[in-house]
């Protein structure tokens, strides 16, 4: 068994890489070709946690996998992770788990990259300024997601806490100077979204913590946060102002996401304002951006699928360059 750290996972697999990765779970899962119950969510309503467990298989690739992804959002008061996970790689030809993966990093680095993905299929070509809300535990690859798919001069950031701001922002430049990208510190969330082309909203709140009416023309959003019903970090006015919603799977949505079962509930909008999942898109079975001028949504909660594939394509990596560490 090969044990795969952060460190490790990083020597191998870059963003553009997970890119990929997801784009290809993506076209799996709507193809049908990836087995992937829907998450078991057990809540920890003492400490405000969430346990979850995540399987998937992949028939063709001989693979399966095992991700439990615990999220805590009070763990970053004491500096731990708020989404500490393992992810467990099976080889589905003799059920032997081949490896465990550090699944806080690899969470992050599927999450930022399905963010990434839905940019690179529906965002505009020409895009140069980014916006982020939120600085938690995701929000790293989500931010490096979007520097890696545009070639974009700035990017805004925003969160509620400035002294986490300030430091968020301070590492994004070291870490992502090689992008060319300027990452600033927003003065509110207004200031962070006006004139963006790209926006990511990361955060677990229960209100909306942007104003749609301030997104431009031609922006491409992707709303991560929200994943129990009744959290709603999305300006429903978004969803009423776009002309196209999409999700990485419609139904794991519906099942849990407040920001599209709040607005569906209230009237503001119907599933016949849903254009369909991403898969779909990179299949061609739907429509994609079609101008410039489109105010496009995505929606992500999260599949297994994304895990097993960045899982699988990490540890042949890996494996192929002698890095981690042998179980026996």
């Amino acid at each position: 068994m090969l044990l795969l750290s952060k460190r490790d996972i990083k020597e191998v697999f870059s963003m553009k890489e997970a890119v990929e990765a997801d784009k290809e779970a993506f076209r799996l899962f709507s193809e049908g070709k990836s087995e992937v119950p829907l998450r078991t969510n057990i809540q920890v309503p003492k400490h405000d946690g969430s346990l979850l467990f995540m399987p998937s298989f992949v028939e063709e690739l001989d693979a399966a996998c095992l991700k439990v992804v615990n999220v805590f959002p009070k763990n970053i008061e004491q500096g731990l992770p708020t989404t500490p996970a393992q992810v467990l790689l099976i080889d589905a030809s003799n059920g032997l788990v081949v490896s465990v993966l550090d699944g806080t990093y690899v969470t992050q680095l599927r999450t930022g990259a399905a963010s990434g993905a839905a940019f690179d299929v529906l965002a505009k070509k020409d895009c140069k300024k980014g916006a982020l809300i939120g600085t938690g535990g995701q929000a790293a690859t989500q931010l490096e997601a979007m520097v890696a798919v545009r070639d974009l001069d700035e990017v805004k950031v925003f969160d509620l806490n400035a002294e986490r701001l300030g430091a968020f922002v301070d590492q994004m430049n070291e870490e992502l100077a090689k992008f060319g990208t300027r990452i600033v510190a927003a003065s509110s969330s207004d200031d962070a979204v006006e004139d963006a082309d790209l926006l990511v909203c990361v955060t677990p709140s229960s209100r909306p913590v942007f104003d749609g009416r301030k997104v431009k023309a031609g922006a491409t959003v992707s709303c991560v946060g929200s994943y129990q019903p009744h959290m709603q970090e999305m300006d429903p006015e978004i969803l009423v102002r776009a002309s196209k919603i999409y999700f990485d799977s419609v139904d794991a949505v519906l099942s849990e996401a407040g920001d599209i079962l709040i607005p569906l509930e209230s009237g503001q909008i119907t599933r016949d304002d849903f254009t369909g999942d991403l898969g779909d898109v990179l299949l061609g079975k739907v429509q994609g951006r079609e101008n410039d001028e489109e105010i496009i949504v995505f929606k992500t909660v999260g599949i297994g699928t994304q895990d097993l594939m960045a899982a699988k394509r990490i540890y042949d990596k890996a494996k192929q360059a002698g890095v981690g560490t042998i179980w026996e």
